[in-house]
């Protein structure tokens, strides 16, 4: 039955990929948004005033049309047997597969969850946070430094908005260019270019140059050659603790090496199953975006 299920929604997934590739990032980010929060329980997916949809952090989140047509076709089958919170989990990994990553076996049996807490959304890891807050935010649902390294990784696909980063690239010191002194000065001039100091917060900008739609390991190379998007992305090469676990993925003599796409896909597995509901907590949805 769940096969079925599966060939399902990453048939939908592709169809949607196919017109709009832009939706892989989306739904990666949106099953670690809903993960971080209530576990993985699909409650981002809940509308509603307050909801973990309306906050701040998951203004961006894309991908919801998607979810809504796989659970359509998945009720049309075999009504109340899959939950919207396994769609997701099946849909982030489809995701990663489709921009040339690994595949990975999902876990199943989540249920949706009924409650959904826009202000909930602060256990969510921020584009400032320092590797120490990152650790701790990853460690509160049993995840390593190596998941957080790992896991961050997922940003070798997708784009992030001038809104986020730009305050690293004017005024940040009085020597030197101006910009933040971990970003390589040679880079500061492009990412100025896209990311104008009095305008275009809104403008996309790839979080892993040069190989955006790829799902691959240059995102690490990115960092080690301090073209990193993000203040937290640049981060895991600056801090010491995280460094060597990049070198690792980047295949640093002297260190054990390790496949980014398979830890990736372990990680995943750890991260898809926090804090799955009980029965007495947890439905199966007929609507991804309503409860029962």
């Amino acid at each position: 039955m769940y096969q079925r299920a599966e060939a399902s929604v990453k048939q939908t997934v592709q169809k949607h990929f196919t017109f709009t590739p832009s939706i892989a990032p989306g739904l990666l980010r949106m099953h670690f948004h809903d993960c971080f929060v209530q576990g993985c329980d699909a409650s981002v997916l809940l509308d509603g005033p307050n909801t973990e949809k309306t906050a701040r952090p998951n203004g961006g989140l894309r991908g919801w049309e998607v979810i809504d047509d796989a659970k359509t076709q998945l009720e049309a089958a075999c009504p109340g047997v899959v939950s919207c919170a396994d769609i997701l989990a099946f849909a982030a990994r489809d995701s990663v597969v489709l921009t040339k990553g690994i595949d990975w076996k999902v876990p199943t049996g989540r249920l949706d969850g009924r409650v959904s807490l826009a202000s909930e959304t602060s256990n969510l890891p921020g584009f400032r946070d320092s590797i120490e807050v990152q650790k701790t935010k990853f460690q509160a649902f049993g995840l390593n430094t190596q998941d957080l390294v790992t896991l961050v990784g997922g940003h070798t696909i997708g784009t992030s908005a001038c809104q986020f980063f730009s305050y690293r690239l004017y005024n940040v010191n009085t020597t030197g260019n101006g910009a933040d002194p971990t970003i390589n000065p040679s880079f500061v001039p492009q990412l100025r270019a896209l990311c104008p100091q009095d305008g275009a917060a809104a403008k996309r900008v790839d979080l892993d140059t040069g190989s955006a739609t790829q799902f691959d390991a240059t995102f690490f190379t990115n960092l080690r050659n301090g073209r990193g998007i993000l203040e937290s992305d640049q981060k895991l090469w600056t801090d010491a603790s995280t460094k060597s676990i990049v070198q690792s993925f980047l295949g640093v003599r002297g260190l054990r090496p390790m496949n980014f796409n398979v830890e990736f896909g372990r990680s995943m597995v750890k991260m898809s199953t926090i804090g799955v509901k009980s029965a007495d907590k947890g439905e199966i949805r007929r609507i991804c975006s309503a409860i029962n």
